[in-house]
């Protein structure tokens, strides 16, 4: 069983940044798929961008490229979102989330994902 604990939000202005932190306890995340996605009142789940973690690759919306990185640290078993250049329409709560060992990956939905942390608040002021 994999927990997730998000860390890393708070309050900035446009244009400012913000990092990410997605930490795994209780199994290894190397080889896993780890998706963030983020979240406003009344909307659906949206998809941010993924990793698979067992050889790097990236996936990332459209609405993020370019501006957001994703990347991970295996040794430290935690997954990391670089958020650049944010906009006040990034605010949301943002949320890690895991596959189990070995599924593929790609802009997964939501409901494919096994694991999901609590979620940290980002917010982008204008």
């Amino acid at each position: 069983q994999v927990q997730l604990v998000e860390s890393g939000g708070g309050s900035v202005q446009a244009g400012g940044s913000l990092r990410l932190s997605c930490a795994a306890s209780g199994s290894t995340i190397s080889r896993n798929c780890v998706g963030w996605f983020r979240q406003v009142p009344g909307k659906e789940r949206e998809r941010v961008a993924s990793i698979y973690t067992l050889n790097g690759g990236t996936y990332y919306a459209d609405s993020v490229k370019g501006r957001f990185t994703i990347s991970r640290d295996n040794a430290k078993n935690t997954v990391f979102l670089q958020m650049n250049s944010l906009k006040p329409e990034d605010t949301a709560m943002y949320y890690c989330a895991a596959r189990s060992s070995f599924r593929s990956c790609g802009l997964r939905q939501p409901e494919e994902y096994d694991y999901w942390g609590q979620g940290t608040q980002v917010t982008v002021s204008s």
